[in-house]
């Protein structure tokens, strides 16, 4: 009777992963581009890195304590869901924007759905779009880099995105900073919001995501590859009304978004063939809004729209039961 056998239900191999491990592992691929923010803009960007982390731990305590439910703060996704919201912002957001950003993205983005696992959208980019809707204003006042030490004091300009808007719609034709300057797009100096200063340091994050094999290549590579193809083609149709693929890469949330928003866990499809249809979706709508839409940046609605397209992907790229046969018409 010493020998006993023990069964349990599947799966039984098991990959080592934890939520927390995982949380923690993205929040370090994101650490490069978080200390270039608070390099080029200073305190402004880490107030608002702290103020949005720091809000989104005190509203998921709150909500666990009002809802009865085990803290869920030591599993790093609140953590995260503030480093995000930050990052979707301008480093000029007001303290009080950041706060109620933090409590929608908590509240509103993730808890009123049962919590982790069970939000059907990306709550920092809920919380990023509200606000954004909300607050055009402050969501859309921007400064330019100011290195820390510098003795120069940021002022405010438009995104690289949003002057090439405006210079269409006004004269038909792409401005100067759409042609070149694309040195500077990669290293980090233009304005636009706290994550995105630099493409190679978003680039480096997703790399390490990759080689850490938190996320898969599907989603990143069909996202940006679609940017990239579509862009392509209408700058070759037209190069002096759109502009460079490679500005489209370099320029906005794409690399933000391809990598870290994207390729969330719980909101986008489960299989491969599903992911390559998802970042195909996100491609499309990104290009589509950037170049005829209202707003300069696509990424986040691209992403939020595909979310709710998750359920229906997953359940028509749903892989066959091995032996089932199809029924007969």
């Amino acid at each position: 009777m010493d020998n006993q056998l023990y069964l349990s239900s599947s799966p039984h191999i098991h990959s080592g992963e934890t939520t927390d491990k995982v949380m923690r592992l993205v929040i370090y691929a994101l650490l490069p581009a978080t200390l270039l923010s608070i390099y080029f803009f200073g305190l402004p960007a880490l107030s608002v890195l702290l103020i949005c982390t720091l809000g989104c731990l005190a509203f998921e305590a709150l909500s666990c304590k009002l809802l009865k439910q085990p803290l869920t703060l030591s599993d790093g996704s609140a953590a995260l869901t503030g480093i995000l919201l930050a990052l979707n912002l301008p480093p000029s957001t007001p303290w009080w924007l950041s706060l109620l950003g933090a409590a929608i993205a908590i509240l509103i983005g993730k808890q009123v759905y049962g919590g982790l696992g069970y939000n059907p959208f990306n709550p920092a980019l809920v919380a990023r779009v509200v606000l954004l809707i909300s607050f055009p204003v402050q969501m859309t006042s921007w400064t330019t880099p100011a290195p820390l030490g510098s003795g120069i004091d940021a002022v405010t300009a438009a995104t690289p995105l949003g002057e090439m808007q405006t210079a269409v719609m006004l004269t038909g034709k792409l401005p100067e900073l759409a042609i070149s300057g694309y040195t500077d797009y990669l290293l980090g100096h233009m304005a636009g919001s706290v994550g995105e200063v630099s493409a190679l340091a978003l680039l480096l994050g997703g790399l390490f995501l990759l080689f850490k094999k938190i996320i898969s290549w599907h989603i990143p590579v069909s996202f940006i590859g679609t940017v990239l193809v579509l862009g392509g083609i209408f700058w070759l149709v037209d190069a002096g009304r759109y502009p460079n693929p490679i500005f489209h890469l370099l320029t906005g949330g794409l690399l933000l978004g391809a990598f870290f928003m994207a390729t969330d866990m719980v909101t986008s499809p489960v299989t491969c063939k599903g992911m390559l249809l998802f970042g195909c979706g996100c491609g499309l709508l990104t290009v589509l809004i950037r170049l005829f839409g209202g707003y300069p940046e696509g990424v986040s609605f691209a992403i939020l729209l595909m979310n709710a397209c998750t359920p229906l992907i997953d359940r028509y790229t749903r892989p066959k039961i091995y032996g089932q046969v199809e029924p007969q018409a």
